[in-house]
């Protein structure tokens, strides 16, 4: 898995961040290429949203989700069942043509001995969200994060998604959907426990 949940270049602590002016010429010779004027007066202020969205768009990459996971209860009075969040909405973008991805994760764990409050999860999908993706990678990083933090017996995640890189260009098919699944430990080893993941992920 971990070919896969690394997204990062191997000399990431060598990367140096753009200036904000930097930033904001980039997006003006985007405004160039794409054959419009960044001095008209309604882009004359674009540049500078634009480096400011980016900054919350992909917030993920100053976000740690191993800090968000860090602190798990004990006191469960001796649950061991499946733990399910479903329908956590999110949003992200398409490493390949930085187009958004919209969707909704699903992320189940078997506890053991220790629980994770409910809130960390969505924010562990948002905080990988948060950072140029591919669904698959995206997956597989929410259901490794969680293994290596808590130590659950398993853990199962499943994302539903619609990608705008499908529907705006190329293909150009809109309203169809990628699901992608990841399982680990007890849940990947047991079709079983797969199958009351999907029947609780899908029972409305």
């Amino acid at each position: 898995m971990d070919a896969i949940v690394k997204n990062f270049p191997a000399s990431k602590e060598k990367l140096v961040r753009p200036s904000q002016q930097e930033a904001e010429e980039a997006v003006r010779t985007l405004l160039r290429w794409a054959g419009d004027d960044p001095a008209r007066e309604g882009l004359v202020d674009t540049p500078k949203r634009v480096a400011a969205a980016y900054l919350e768009l992909f917030g993920g990459y100053d976000q740690s989700a191993e800090e968000v996971l860090g602190r798990t209860f004990e006191e469960v009075s001796g649950y061991d069942d499946i733990v399910l969040v479903r329908d956590i909405p999110f949003f992200s973008h398409c490493e390949h043509h930085m187009l958004p991805i919209k969707g909704k994760a699903h992320v189940g764990y078997l506890p053991n001995g220790r629980v994770l409050g409910l809130s960390k999860i969505a924010r562990v999908v948002e905080i990988f969200g948060r950072r140029l993706q591919t669904q698959e990678n995206l997956t597989a990083q929410i259901a490794h994060a969680i293994e290596e933090t808590l130590k659950p017996r398993g853990v199962a995640v499943m994302i539903e998604a619609e990608h705008m890189c499908m529907e705006m260009r190329g293909v150009q098919k809109q309203g169809s959907q990628t699901i992608t699944t990841t399982f680990t430990g007890e849940i990947k080893s047991d079709a079983a426990e797969q199958a009351r993941f999907f029947m609780l992920v899908r029972n409305r």
